[in-house]
């Protein structure tokens, strides 16, 4: 217990300085998202990476708070991941690579002997849905890591439950280490998490839900599986059906996920993180209640149709493409300049 917290409490330290201080090399050396109004450097998500390994491998290392059976190996699947989300933040990659390398890591920490062929393969596929829908949450400053710090508490509950003292420990210490990068990240940000960290934040939660409902029934599990990641679902979820019914690009970025349309209501950027943040807190409570035993897997129906009721409430909400929103800006700058 003692070293939970001094692990978590030098995670969020060391994250909170080191994203500060990986701030200034990114913008000198280009490594921004450029969706943003203004270049955002996007090394915080590697800062997040670099400390949860550091911390967990010392206490690996130390023996104080080992891992234990296939932790370590998914830790080592997550920084893979993560590498792989550093040269997409670098040098740009390609969607499929992307999904390739994510899946060919998820397939090296699925436990087959537990979840069987059959349930390995579904348990792949959510790893890797996850792990892109954490990517496309990244669209608002401060919304995946506060998803991402509900979800590992959750997800950290429900380890604990099953004995899994090593895993639960990883997950407090990631979650202080999202922490730590929120103090950069919060509206307005400086410092983003970048494809880097979100695919690790996706991975790590996806794979370590997996490993807690590993031996469980199929039926169930997905239902907890599916509460521990219903905002990263319903965004995606959104995002699909709109570039569905305007006939646009799939892959083609635009300002149409959960956040943007909460934003066309009158939030604020703070608000709309804040409610989503409330939401989600909602539907991974109902996940470990039903993990645990404290509630029917019917509640988990509630969570479904609550995040299906969200997305088309919002998706009834009018959005600016890109083009239509570089256009506005150009004639605004011309209203000012005749002006």
């Amino acid at each position: 217990m003692l070293y939970g917290i001094a692990a978590a409490s030098a995670a969020l330290l060391l994250t909170a300085v080191l994203a500060a201080l990986f701030r200034g090399p990114a913008l000198r050396a280009g490594i921004v998202d450029r969706r943003r109004q203004r270049p955002l450097p996007v090394l915080g998500g590697a800062a997040v990476v670099v400390i949860t390994c550091l911390v967990a491998w010392v206490g690996e290392w130390t023996r104080v708070a080992p891992l234990g059976d296939g932790v370590g190996g998914l830790l080592v699947a997550g920084a893979g991941v993560a590498g792989l989300g550093l040269v997409a933040d670098v040098w740009r990659l390609r969607p499929r690579v992307l999904v390739a390398g994510t899946a060919v890591a998820a397939a090296c920490v699925v436990p087959y002997d537990e979840t069987g062929v059959g349930g390995g393969i579904l348990a792949l596929g959510w790893i890797v849905f996850a792990s892109l829908a954490f990517r496309a949450l990244d669209h608002a400053d401060g919304l995946a890591g506060t998803v991402g710090v509900v979800t590992a508490f959750g997800a950290g509950v429900c380890a604990a439950v099953e004995v899994m003292d090593g895993l639960a420990v990883l997950l407090s210490v990631f979650a202080a280490a999202l922490t730590g990068f929120l103090m950069h990240n919060w509206y307005p940000a400086r410092v983003g998490m970048g494809a880097c960290g979100s695919l690790f934040t996706g991975f790590l939660l996806s794979s370590a839900a997996v490993f807690t409902r590993a031996g469980y029934e199929l039926g169930p599990s997905a239902g907890v599986l599916f509460c521990l990641g219903a905002v990263a679902a319903a965004d995606c979820l959104l995002v699909v059906l709109a570039r569905g019914v305007a006939r646009r690009p799939l892959l083609r970025r635009g300002p149409d996920h959960l956040a943007h349309r909460l934003r066309r209501l009158g939030l604020t950027p703070q608000g709309s993180v804040v409610l989503l943040g409330a939401g989600s807190f909602s539907a991974v409570l109902v996940g470990v209640l039903v993990h645990t035993g404290w509630t029917g897997e019917g509640a988990v129906l509630w969570v479904a149709g609550g995040a299906l009721l969200a997305v088309l409430v919002l998706l009834r909400i009018p959005v600016q493409s890109p083009r239509g929103e570089a256009s506005t800006l150009v004639t605004g700058q011309l209203r000012v300049r005749n002006g």
